[in-house]
């Protein structure tokens, strides 16, 4: 069977990848989107609206009703979304529409971390010590007394580290059971849990399957994925640092039987835990029946393009390579572009984009532009910038010369901490594990703004507009001195107050400093600043009030600050606003307006990412709110204000 046209069943950075092989195979493609989502159109041949919000990528009905409706001969799912949804691969089935993906029986027998575990291990091969079936908590504590601490207690159903939690005493089991079925619940609808051995230095390790429907499996290597947050990836690679070609081979073939074991068509990810310190004993966690996010590495070190192979095989093709045929070349590296603010405990970021530009020397997916609208309703992966180079020390200065030149400016992102792992010492020796990440995290601090930032912030607030008349123009001027324009801004958590004198700038005062020469040129995009004997050039935006500075040493978001208060009451010098530290739906009011509440008492609660996060009062007074259950707010948006109450002494002679 040829296909001529393919519905992409996704959205996102994703839905633009699948689009570029199926164009270059002259198969038609055909998107699908929500109100509001649109980036990924562009790249496809047509589209179809699935409704209003973020639930119709999940309708059945809706995606096959799309299909039938184009003519498209077959699905495409993606990453995410219905795309190891069983019952979605019969709704395919049953409407005579070819599912992209493996059979509903291999998705069944995978999809479920229990059950996936006691298939392969009747299958004899390696599975890590833990429970096994559905169990009651009473049942799980007699597991966990078995299997001794650590242990990590997970949902069966779902992935992306939702609803984990690492236990180190015993006695804190109980506790843990409870919290994590809460969770498994809320994400996935399901809330069987089971307990397996925690390893003290674990290594993820992921070996790409990929079978046909004539019964032939080969393996395309493995990636390194240890590099995760929170058990969310950030960094991979292919291939890993750490396993010798007896090893890979080894693994590669446990990850062939695994997926020959459920009659495994199409490609698939065969997931591994494993000491660092004793790599040959390793150990089948999950198989993942998709394609992953992190494939573009194993494209750049086997030269095949995995959604080609995908479209092949679901077209009753064989696999084109034998193992014998298949080699790897060089180091790849992906690294994740997330929406999200490390300074502030990695909170998601959110807003439209007033510039995106990428780097010329590396191969980034992604559908964000500039004008995009990034909100909560996704997951905050922007992009992914991937390098592939001779070897591994190359393929790291790689990455972090593409994230250098890479902009996203107006949304907060995790760009200059990726720029701190890619050049970290430890990642570079290779000597890493899943825990490395969260301790380079703990420590790190986003570059300093150093003083000629602070003047270019200021000068693109202030605009440098050229004027038609002295009584038009910024120049400060009066009867006397000229008065300098002044702009208290805020970057990070440090506060300065800059002066800028005359139009176009010739002098600049930072903060107490004394007037010094400056020279400042904004246009389009750029700022220059000549200070102090040095020439500084930026990228640099104006967006929603605020100022984005951007060189290859970092980026710097600069907003107007609150002007200092001359007295405060009660002694309290923190300031009453509570303001959201992230996009989101307000999913609590805890209080209403005239509540006195004391200082920490909780006062909204904020949904993103389906996480919700509470925010508490930062004094004791009297509460305002602005904001109501189901309202969708932005980053920094108030919520509500505490107003301290009076010192009852004030005024009292």
């Amino acid at each position: 069977m040829t296909l001529q046209s393919v519905l992409i069943a996704n959205r996102g950075e994703i839905a633009v990848r699948i689009a570029s092989t199926l164009r270059a195979m002259g198969i038609q493609s055909i998107a699908v989107y929500i109100d509001g989502d649109t980036d990924h159109l562009d790249a496809c041949d047509t589209a179809v609206r699935l409704g209003a919000d973020s639930s119709g990528y999940l309708d059945i009905d809706a995606i096959i009703s799309a299909a039938k409706q184009t003519g498209a001969q077959a699905i495409h799912p993606g990453y995410g979304f219905v795309s190891e949804n069983a019952d979605f691969v019969r709704a395919c089935q049953a409407a005579g529409i070819t599912f992209v993906g493996p059979p509903a029986e291999a998705m069944d027998a995978m999809g479920d971390k229990i059950r996936a575990k006691d298939t392969v291990a009747a299958a004899g091969e390696p599975v890590v010590p833990g429970s096994v079936g559905a169990l009651l908590d009473a049942e799980l504590i007699v597991a966990a007394q078995e299997i001794g601490t650590p242990l990590i207690i997970k949902p069966s159903a779902g992935g992306g580290g939702k609803g984990m939690r690492v236990v180190h005493d015993l006695g804190a089991v109980p506790e843990a059971l409870v919290a994590s079925r809460r969770e498994a619940t809320a994400i996935f609808g399901d809330d069987t849990l089971l307990v397996e051995r925690y390893l003290a230095r674990p290594r993820h390790i992921e070996v790409q399957v990929f079978g046909d429907t004539h019964g032939n499996v080969v393996h395309l290597g493995e990636r390194e994925c240890s590099l995760q947050r929170r058990h969310q990836k950030v960094i991979e690679e292919a291939p890993s640092p750490l396993l010798t070609p007896q090893l890979r081979a080894a693994m590669g073939e446990t990850a062939c039987q695994i997926a020959r074991s459920v009659g495994y068509f199409g490609a698939g990810t065969v997931e591994f835990i494993l000491d660092s310190d004793a790599p040959e004993s390793y150990y089948f966690m999950e198989m993942n029946t998709r394609l992953q996010v992190e494939h573009p590495v194993t494209e750049m070190v086997t030269g095949i393009d995995l959604v080609q192979w995908q479209i092949l095989v679901a077209s009753g093709g064989r696999l084109p390579l034998t193992q014998e045929q298949i080699t790897l070349t060089g180091h790849a590296i992906e690294v994740r572009v997330y929406a999200e603010d490390p300074a502030r405990g990695f909170l998601p970021t959110g807003g439209t984009v007033a510039l995106a530009r990428f780097s010329g020397s590396a191969r980034t997916d992604t559908a964000l532009s500039t004008g995009s609208v990034v909100g909560s309703r996704f997951d905050p992966m922007l992009a992914k910038v991937v390098v592939h180079a001779a070897d591994r020390m190359t393929a790291l200065a790689e990455a972090d010369r593409a994230l250098a030149e890479t902009r996203v400016l107006g949304v907060g992102t995790n760009i200059d901490f990726l720029r701190a792992l890619v050049t970290n010492p430890v990642v570079i020796s290779g000597d890493i594990d899943t825990a490395l990440l969260d301790k380079i995290a703990a420590e790190y601090h986003p570059p300093v703004a150093p003083p000629w930032v602070w003047v270019a912030a200021s000068a693109v607030l202030d605009g440098e507009a050229g004027a038609d008349t002295l009584w038009d123009g910024k120049s400060g001027w009066r009867v006397g001195a000229h008065a300098p324009r002044s702009h208290r801004l805020r970057i990070g958590e440090s506060t300065e107050l800059v002066r800028l004198w005359g139009d176009p700038v010739t002098a600049v005062g930072i903060g107490d400093g004394e007037q010094a020469p400056g020279r400042v040129r904004c246009a389009t995009g750029q700022v220059s600043v000549e200070l102090a004997g040095q020439l500084h050039r930026a990228d640099a935006v104006r967006a929603t009030g605020s100022a984005w500075i951007a060189t290859e040493d970092g980026t710097w978001h600069a907003d107007v600050a609150p002007e200092p208060r001359l007295r405060h009451l009660d002694g309290d010098d923190e300031d009453g606003e509570i303001r959201s530290s992230m996009p989101g739906v307000v999913r609590v009011v805890s209080v209403s307006t005239g509540t006195v509440v004391e200082r920490d008492a909780p006062v909204v609660v904020v949904e993103a990412m389906k996480m919700e996060h509470t925010l508490r009062a930062p004094i004791a007074g009297t509460v305002n709110v602005s904001v109501a259950v189901g309202d969708q707010v932005a980053v920094d948006q108030l919520l509500a204000t505490i107003h301290p109450t009076a010192n009852p002494e004030e005024g009292r002679s």
